[in-house]
């Protein structure tokens, strides 16, 4: 009646258990499938069950995730069948268990959906009844009255529920039958009962087969032979003072603490009477290997380490044995509770779902799922789990101890490339226990930076007659991506003067040099713009630009030109000195230009004259040759001079002008001309004096017309000059050359005493835009001014003084 009470109550607890949780049971679903089924058995439907339709599963990544170490089940993408995937023995899952489950996730992402499934195991009549004894001996008094017991062995099925062993059979015979007590959830047991009474004289030794069945369908049996030894009188047997003793432990007990005293009663004299105590093994399970059992007190204590976790109770059997000449003895049940104590610290499971995680995740993705288990029963088992540290990411509640490690902020790798997630859990005992766990989370690149130069401007210097297919530069680019998004190629972009670029410069793809297609010419182009544009290899790619200006620096390769009126090359040109010049005089001036700049286009004049020729000299940055002393008598009449004009270049190169200077007596007696030709002195005839006149007469109206328009033309040029304010380009006062890099073509005006004029160069009206002008000043510095080449045309006007 007790024991019906106690699982009757039992029953109404798990009633009112089931009702209370039932709320928190609905996020999650249910299956059941046999054990053994076959490999693509449908279980059931998921994406049905999650309300999701067929055709989103795979884009929504439905996934299956359990912390087992085979994955039991499936689900099939198309259709959203659930279906087993590797055989299942139930009795290798849940040796111990009367319920039998299998708890997985199902994941869905896009948006993100967890659901926790749990997977009853069925099980199958697969084991038969099995007894660990092969054969038993049992020593029966002839005195035993009828009814009394004898405890059988219990046999053993691996399997659960229904399928465990159910009852028991035994034989046809005289003297015993069998009571069978069935054992509710557990295993049913067995007592043979003696029908009548024994003579040893009769029969010494009763043969029997004891039969166990479980209750599969057809059942499934197992035997033992059970000897029956007769053994002769004696009358009392030995007496426990309670059916049933219960006794508690802490799981912490140390060796030797007292559990429970038995106490058993004969009423027997002497030996007959005096009752030893012995533990009863019963199937796999032997009580002396856990506890100590005095056999003459009775008393029970601890043996060995008591573990709540991998048992919780005991169910022990102990005989009480007389030790008359024909013992007797009575058999007494002990059920032993072990106390949980908080001796197990919880244990964090970190199942990892994505890693590494791209850096451009979206808040809420789940890197991974959180498993906390704690062996401890009560509420030394209950934990609570929570993330340490600050990282951007935050633990989500699934169900009960299940959670989801979830981004809660941006990644960026280029700043942060792992994290390392500190997680710990904490049970509700007392003292309180808890434990740590370091998830490393890997942050994978994403091509989110272009490719990035130093400087957002490049100048170039190249010499002019480079060598063609020499590297000029070499441009670089960074990018704080890595690998395929860091791999940067190069390439050329934009025109020069309506000109592909690609036309005269490359550039290597992978290293970034930059390579002359041809030889450049400075005084043709001086500088010219195009862009490099830097372009990584991601999906997609990024790119950005980068100006480069191509300065191209000067070489001396131009000579010296004379200008005019000693232009004309191979001539010999000729100028007159009065006998009494005085030292100093002025004879000539040379003008010379060179289309280089800088240094080399920086002139010297020297005179090459014969030795012993000391009455001439040059000013070697003017181009005026003057004489250095009053003449003599001794002088010759006529002096060729060569006069060299040189650059500074390296090399220098140079030209020559070669002029006669003539002395005579007065300059009336000479008339100079743009070339001194030699007159003769024969006497002229009146028709020769009236052809002279003529043509003086046409000349000098020829020269007034022409001084004329030079004189409106002048005007009108200084008119525009001073609309625009142009700079003027003119000679040092030394009397050299100011030098413009701008390829110009020039006016020239020149007056009818051409060679002791100064010269002055009026440039366009708009000054090139991105030319580079030099000029010298009279300590030798050059002073630059950036501007473009141009090929508009520069009026020249040499005035008169």
């Amino acid at each position: 009646f007790a024991y019906h009470r106690k699982v009757t109550n039992n029953g109404i607890l798990c009633l009112f258990f089931i009702l209370f949780v039932s709320d928190r049971s609905a996020a999650q679903i249910s299956y059941s499938v046999t054990e053994e089924a076959d490999k693509g058995t449908v279980v059931g439907n998921l994406a049905k069950d999650l309300n999701v339709n067929n055709r989103d599963l795979q884009t929504r990544n439905l996934n299956v995730v359990s912390g087992y170490s085979k994955k039991y089940f499936e689900v099939n993408l198309k259709t959203g069948d659930l279906f087993v995937n590797e055989r299942i023995d139930r009795e290798e899952l849940c040796p111990s268990t009367i319920k039998c489950t299998l708890n997985f996730e199902a994941i869905l992402s896009d948006p993100m959906m967890h659901r926790r499934v749990e997977m009853v195991i069925l099980d199958v009549n697969d084991n038969a009844p099995v007894f660990v004894e092969k054969s038993v001996s049992l020593n029966v008094s002839e005195s035993s009255a009828t009814g009394e017991r004898f405890l059988l062995p219990l046999a053993v099925d691996a399997d659960a529920g229904s399928n465990s062993v159910k009852t028991y059979k035994l034989n046809q015979n005289d003297y015993f039958s069998l009571d069978v007590q069935s054992g509710g959830e557990h295993s049913a047991s067995a007592e043979l009962v003696l029908l009548k009474a024994l003579d040893r004289e009769r029969e010494a030794v009763i043969k029997l087969t004891l039969t166990a069945l479980d209750g599969g369908k057809p059942p499934n049996t197992g035997t033992v032979r059970i000897n029956i030894n007769v053994l002769d009188v004696n009358d009392n047997t030995p007496s426990f003072s309670k059916t049933l003793y219960k006794a508690r432990v802490n799981e912490n007990a140390p060796v030797g603490s007292i559990v429970i005293q038995l106490n058993a009663i004969d009423l027997d004299e002497g030996d007959s009477g005096r009752v030893v105590y012995t533990f009863v093994k019963r199937a796999n399970f032997n009580p002396a290997d856990v506890f100590l059992l005095n056999a003459e007190t009775g008393e029970i204590s601890v043996k060995g380490k008591l573990d709540f976790e991998s048992q919780p109770a005991y169910e022990i059997h102990v005989q009480a044995t007389d030790k008359g000449a024909s013992p007797r003895r009575a058999n007494g049940k002990i059920l032993i509770e072990v106390v949980d104590v908080n001796d197990n610290i919880p244990e964090i499971i970190v199942t990892s779902l994505m890693n590494p995680v791209r850096e451009d995740a979206g808040i809420g993705s789940v890197v991974a799922l959180v498993t906390v288990t704690d062996k401890d029963g009560g509420k030394n088992g209950q934990t609570s789990c929570k993330r340490v540290g600050s990282t951007p990411f935050k633990l989500h509640s699934n169900y009960k101890n299940y959670y989801s490690l979830v981004v809660d902020g941006p990644l960026d790798r280029e700043t942060q490339p792992y994290y390392n997630v500190t997680i710990t859990a904490q049970d509700e005992g007392s003292p309180s226990l808890s434990s740590r766990s370091v998830f490393n989370v890997e942050v994978s690149d994403v091509n989110d930076n272009p490719p990035r130069f130093i400087e957002p401007v490049i100048n170039v210097y190249v010499k002019e007659n480079g060598p063609v297919g020499e590297s000029i530069h070499a441009i670089s680019a960074v990018d704080p991506d890595i690998n395929e998004n860091a791999r940067i190629r190069y390439s050329l972009e934009g025109d020069s003067k309506n000109i592909p670029i690609t036309s005269f410069m490359n550039i290597n793809s992978e290293t970034g040099d930059i390579i002359s297609l041809q030889a450049f010419n400075y005084e043709k182009l001086k500088t010219f713009q195009f862009k490099v544009q830097a372009t990584d290899s991601g999906v997609p790619p990024l790119s950005s630009n980068v100006t480069v200006n191509v300065l191209i620096l000067d070489e001396n390769d131009n000579r010296p030109t004379i200008l005019s009126p000693y232009s004309e090359l191979g001539s010999v040109y000729s100028e007159t000195i009065p006998y009494s010049a005085e030292a100093g005089y002025f004879v000539a001036k040379i003008r010379a230009v060179d289309a280089d700049s800088g240094y080399n286009a920086l002139l010297s004049y020297h005179l090459t004259e014969p030795k012993g020729n000391n009455l001439f000299r040059i000013g070697t940055s003017t181009g005026e040759i003057r004489t250095k002393r009053r003449m003599s008598d001794n002088d010759l009449k006529t002096h060729p001079l060569v006069v060299l004009v040189s650059d500074n270049g390296e090399p220098s190169l140079s030209a020559t002008v070669s002029v006669d200077v003539m002395v005579v007596e007065s300059t009336a007696d000479s008339h100079t001309q743009f070339r001194h030709v030699p007159l003769k002195e024969d006497s002229f005839s009146d028709l020769n004096l009236y052809l002279l006149i003529a043509i003086v007469s046409v000349s000098v109206i020829f020269l007034l017309s022409l001084i004329s328009l030079i004189a409106v033309r002048c005007h009108k040029t200084d008119g525009s000059f001073s609309r625009y304010s142009a700079p003027m380009i003119t000679t040092h006062p030394d009397g050299s050359w100011s030098y413009s890099k701008a390829t110009q073509q020039y006016d020239v005006c020149f007056s009818s005493d051409t060679l002791k004029s100064d010269v002055v160069v009026f440039p366009a009206p708009f000054p090139p835009v991105d030319a580079e002008l030099i000029s010298i000043n009279g300590g030798d510095t050059f002073t630059r001014t950036q501007t473009l080449p141009t090929t508009e045309k520069v009026s020249l006007c040499i005035c008169i003084q």
